[in-house]
């Protein structure tokens, strides 16, 4: 499957390198475009709202054009956006910002929703695109050590205007595969824009479930933005040494997302696999800030990772499974609902956290993860 998909997967690994880059190398940027760390960091906020305008107004289109197509818009978008982050001044980062967003609001649900295409049976279908979910988590985990060889010789503008123009060669090599291909929805069964929307609703579960991920990722990436304090207040750990512990929560991820995926293509209940991961997940953010030592707390941090893996791959399982042709605007929507979650669950975080310290955390995280649990008893077979 891999073999078969590889476009695809290289495809999703490059989308991740532009805001890694951003990352890694915050403060050499903030100084180049003579603003403070906290400044230019705020503006990667741009790329989450960008990503939830252009997911929601895009959805009902994505699937009456070539998957191909699509995949070589959201590229060449990501192509210029790196190019003009290497400029370096506050206004071309913040356009930076905004297009890479929206670029990888086109990019994720186009190359999903096409790898699902490539397999006739539902089951396949939906590993392929957990399997592509799961290189896009994997690439997470090991962006940074890669870029940062590179960098060495050539800083943060040469990573960015190289990955400018992988991005522009890839988008090349995917506008000429989807020349002359059809799009999912041909002319005779499309739908007006609000139409589609009604249809995603049709879909059995289709409503919950999206409600499921905004949610899962609310927590989980509430909890990620709060995670190196929490460390280093609790066990005074290095930010050396929390990059371990980073590692191992992307680790966990991966793999949890990549077996859960397998698994999912035998499973006959995969409703069951999505409530179990969310009870998984409920009582490891419950134990996690009163844990009273470093192994358990980094127990806890691995089981984190592999039970949001698995209802993330949960989600686009079923999704797949059940949108049929309109797999490519049920997998936007779903992106965009994520990204949204992305801010509630910081925002939320940053409230328990002033009102009630980690417990409040705790109790803000745990009642988000319960919310889920009740949408995924909604979920039916």
């Amino acid at each position: 499957m891999a073999k078969r998909l590889w476009p695809f997967l290289l495809a999703s690994t490059v989308s991740l390198i532009p805001f890694t880059v951003f990352g890694m190398y915050l403060v050499p940027i903030a100084a180049a475009a003579d603003g403070s760390v906290a400044e230019v960091g705020g503006l990667r906020g741009l790329g989450g709202l960008a990503a939830l305008i252009v997911g929601i107004a895009l959805a009902p289109l994505i699937d009456r054009f070539a998957r191909e197509l699509v995949a070589a818009g959201g590229l060449a978008l990501l192509g210029i956006s790196a190019a003009l982050g290497a400029i370096g001044n506050v206004f071309a980062l913040a356009a930076f910002c905004l297009l890479i967003g929206a670029s990888t609001s086109i990019l994720g649900p186009s190359i999903g929703a096409a790898a699902a295409d490539r397999f006739n049976t539902p089951a396949a279908a939906g590993r392929a695109a957990t399997l592509v979910s799961a290189t896009t988590s994997m690439m997470a985990m090991l962006a940074a050590p890669v870029l940062a060889v590179p960098g060495l010789f050539w800083g943060w503008r040469g990573n960015l205007l190289a990955a400018s123009a992988i991005s522009l060669t890839l988008s090349a090599a995917f506008f000429w595969r989807g020349r002359g291909r059809k799009a999912p929805l041909h002319s005779t069964q499309r739908t007006s824009y609000l139409a589609t929307y009604k249809a995603l609703a049709r879909i059995p579960g289709a409503l919950p479930l999206l409600g499921v991920a905004m949610l899962r990722t609310a927590a989980f990436m509430g909890y990620l933005a709060y995670l190196a304090a929490f460390y280093d207040e609790k066990f005074d750990l290095a930010p050396g040494w929390f990059a371990l512990v980073w590692s191992l929560s992307g680790a966990s991820f991966f793999l949890g997302n990549l077996f859960a995926g397998r698994y999912l293509v035998a499973a006959v209940r995969p409703e069951k696999t999505l409530l179990l991961g969310l009870l998984t997940a409920l009582v490891a953010v419950s134990a996690f800030y009163f844990t009273p030592s470093l192994p358990v707390t980094l127990l806890l941090t691995s089981l984190m990772g592999a039970a949001h893996a698995t209802v993330a791959a949960c989600v686009t399982t079923l999704l797949v499974r059940r949108s049929g042709d309109l797999r490519g605007s049920a997998l936007s929507v779903n992106a965009a609902g994520m990204s949204m979650g992305t801010f509630l669950g910081a925002a939320l975080g940053g409230v328990g956290l002033g009102f009630g310290g980690y417990p409040g955390l705790a109790l803000i995280f745990g009642a988000v993860t319960l919310a889920g649990v009740l949408l995924a008893l909604r979920v039916r077979a």
